[in-house]
């Protein structure tokens, strides 16, 4: 705006500003419709390679089978794109170039529904106002060509004195735009550009991700006095084979497809990834939202940690994902050159994706190829690929002694104090005890929970409650990164105190003592906010009274404070009664938790499946409802009853387990064995995936073990 107002200009040299002297405020004045115009095409033309993607994105939305791309000092110079789409009419050919002007939208609630490439009509109007920009157009129904030349977003004489209307030409249907001398006015920009090569690269690989994705439609690019193309990809192509033909057969041999679709989140996705015999330098995400390219560093990182564990160390992976997304979740506008797009449930689709990518990595996985050497006397012999077939989990590297002797370690060993000592992988020591005493420990696998699931076919909802929007940011606000971090790549050492609810928990070299009955209470929270209105059911059968659940809720109650005489219990349990009644439809329709007329407890909200929150917590969780959920705001009533949820939900506090010479209750035993289970192999699991780590949970979470400290004190000794 009026920045510039704020800096005042500098006195002539040698002269000295008085010190009561005060310059006056700059006017603010409207910018010129020439430098507005510049301004705007130097953000969405940011290099040749983003004209270039403008270009493309236009011919494949006028229908184009061919495209031909032609460049010149990697797009400086020349950059000519022509294609055999449907061609521009000659009446248009006036307001072509000029801003806003498009034939995809009318009106801004088309962008809900937006199907093509281009919206905005900036595209060639920013080209022009930074190039000399020619475009040569022929529809079916022309007997002839036309030819225009354009500058500043209006129609420009080919020579000083001529007239600026097109004119008619020999020409092919289809559309030729020819983009000269870019940034030939903004001289700051084009110094810029280091080399012409370098430029050349992100225009090759920009064609390849187009050529890759575009099926049906033919890419042709070259250089400038090339005789033959750099990239030449023909129609009838397959997605591998054009993979095969843009980046390598190395790649296309060894790719696995993938395909998942989910009606919850309004997604389907298709592709082609690598397996674990490839492994490259950096990742090549190849990455289409609604067929548009686009960056995503969160899906890019979510995919390179679920190759983590199956690739070298170091060895990134090949990819290339399909997304399309119902457009009214997706917002495109939020990028000038377009590389970004938001949609909703971006966490939930991503660990879908990348959980179906982990399983069919896991059934490939049967034969991996490493590249060793063997070491002769007397000289160097090249690298031999050598094939092993090894069980489905298992994960080999070139052992030490597969190296020459006179090669160099690629990295320096770390020092004994870096060094971590828990893998989550290795066999544990309760895996050799016998059968009767292990069935029982908590690294078994987790049994049934004994339930039987029944799915529906009801739709998830789209929560656009502020409220709830509210309520999901004051989370993301709270959050602590260096605990996320530390719950996000946890190894679970085991529970500690069932009675206090203390669980330890190793992150790096670092031991933790984790109050897990909070974070529980924090993460059931979390996701009672993700999951707002579309939670399962717990159906009771037969139905609960709720009267008689509130009389025992009263009783736990009063035998906790037998001398507490200042409350009339029966009046509340009454009026907890009136007021569950009074709100059950809302309950139902966003808790699920469902009331019938004529008080009867029907259901219960599933939170997590395989996991069954003690029903000996029921009648006190009902009677909290009364008075510790602001029923007077909607913002509070949401956030407190999600509160008192989560607290239903955390595990139980369970006694101490008995000397040797005693007899425990056995529902308590089965009881301990289930929560035991349940808290290493779903609980803790699911914090490690899902859990924003707020600053409360710093109260819950102690550092008891640091091993470089541990080495510290040590060499004292």
């Amino acid at each position: 705006m009026a920045s510039s107002s704020l800096i005042p200009s500098l006195p002539p040299r040698g002269t000295k500003r008085k010190a009561d002297q005060i310059e006056a405020p700059r006017r603010i004045r409207a910018l010129h419709e020439d430098v507005v115009n510049k301004i705007a095409a130097g953000e969405i033309i940011v290099a040749p390679v983003h004209a270039l993607k403008e270009l493309i994105e236009n011919a494949v939305d006028a229908g184009s089978t061919s495209l031909e791309i032609l460049v010149k000092d990697g797009g400086l110079k020349l950059l000519q794109i022509t294609d055999n789409g449907c061609g521009i009419n000659k009446d248009d050919m006036a307001i072509l170039c000029e801003r806003f002007t498009t034939s995809k939208l009318k009106a801004f609630e088309d962008l809900t529904s937006i199907g093509t490439y281009g919206f905005r009509g900036e595209a060639l109007a920013s080209i022009s106002h930074i190039a000399h920009l020619t475009v040569t157009t022929k529809t079916a129904d022309s007997s002839c060509a036309w030819k225009a030349q354009y500058a500043s977003g209006k129609l420009a004489p080919a020579k000083p004195g001529q007239s600026a209307e097109p004119k008619a030409c020999a020409g092919r249907q289809g559309t030729q735009i020819t983009v000269e001398d870019l940034f030939y006015n903004v001289p700051t920009r084009r110094r810029a550009f280091r080399s012409a090569s370098e430029e050349y690269a992100k225009i090759a690989d920009q064609v390849g991700r187009y050529a890759v994705h575009c099926k049906g439609v033919a890419f042709q690019c070259k250089k400038h006095g090339d005789a033959g193309a750099g990239i030449a990809v023909p129609a009838t192509a397959t997605v591998r084979d054009r993979i095969r033909i843009v980046h390598s057969s190395a790649i296309a041999n060894e790719l696995i497809e993938f395909e998942l679709s989910n009606a919850q989140y309004g997604f389907n996705t298709e592709g082609l990834v690598s397996n674990a015999n490839y492994s490259g330098k950096r990742t090549a995400l190849l990455l289409f939202i609604n067929h548009r390219s686009v960056e995503s560093s969160t899906i890019k990182r979510a995919i390179e940690h679920t190759y983590s564990t199956f690739l070298p160390k170091g060895g990134k992976p090949f990819v290339y994902l399909s997304l399309e997304i119902d457009p009214a979740r997706v917002d495109i506008n939020v990028h000038p050159t377009k590389r970004e797009v938001n949609f909703l449930n971006e966490e939930e689709i991503i660990e879908l994706i990348c959980g179906d990518i982990r399983t069919r990595l896991g059934k490939v996985d049967t034969s991996r190829t490493f590249m060793t050497q063997s070491l002769l006397s007397g000289g160097k012999t090249p690298s031999i690929s050598k094939a092993a077939t090894m069980p489905e989990e298992s994960d080999i590297t070139p052992t030490a002694s597969k190296r020459p002797a006179t090669a160099k370690a690629s990295t320096q060993r770390p020092y004994e104090n870096n060094l971590i000592r828990t893998d989550a992988k290795s066999r544990k020591i309760t895996a050799m005890l016998p059968q009767a005493q292990r069935a029982s420990s908590p690294s078994h696998e987790p049994a049934s929970d004994g339930m039987e699931y029944e799915y529906t076919d009801k739709e998830s909802t789209i929560c656009r409650l502020t409220t709830v929007k509210d309520l999901r940011a004051s989370v993301r606000q709270d959050m602590h990164n260096e605990l996320t971090n530390i719950f996000a790549n946890h190894t679970f050492v085991g529970i500690v105190d069932e009675r206090k609810r203390i669980a330890a928990m190793q992150g790096g070299v670092r031991l933790f003592l984790v109050d897990y009955g909070m974070v529980a209470a924090e993460y059931f929270y979390q996701l009672g906010l993700t999951d707002f209105g579309n939670f399962g059911t717990f159906r009771f059968n037969p139905t609960l009274n709720l009267s008689e659940l509130l009389a025992v809720g009263v009783a736990q109650t009063k035998a906790l404070e037998p001398d507490d005489l200042t409350f009339d219990w029966h009046e509340v349990a009454t009026t907890v009664h009136a007021q569950l009644m009074s709100r059950r439809e809302m309950m139902a329709e966003y808790f699920a938790l469902e009331i019938s007329e004529e008080g009867e407890l029907l259901t219960l909200p599933l939170i997590m499946k395989g996991y069954m929150p003690s029903l000996g917590k029921l009648p006190n969780f009902l009677l909290r409802l009364g008075p510790h959920v602001d029923w007077t705001d909607e913002k509070g009533c949401f956030q407190s009853l999600l509160r008192e949820l989560a607290s239903f939900y955390v595990p139980e506090s369970l006694p101490p387990e008995p000397d040797k010479d005693e007899v425990e209750d056995e529902e308590i035993a089965k009881r301990r064995d289930e929560l035991r289970r349940a808290i290493e192999n779903r609980l803790f699991p699911a914090f490690k995936a899902r859990l924003v780590a707020t600053k409360p949970l710093l109260k819950g979470t102690i550092e008891v073990a640091n091993l470089k400290g541990l080495y510290r004190v040590f060499e004292r000794c």
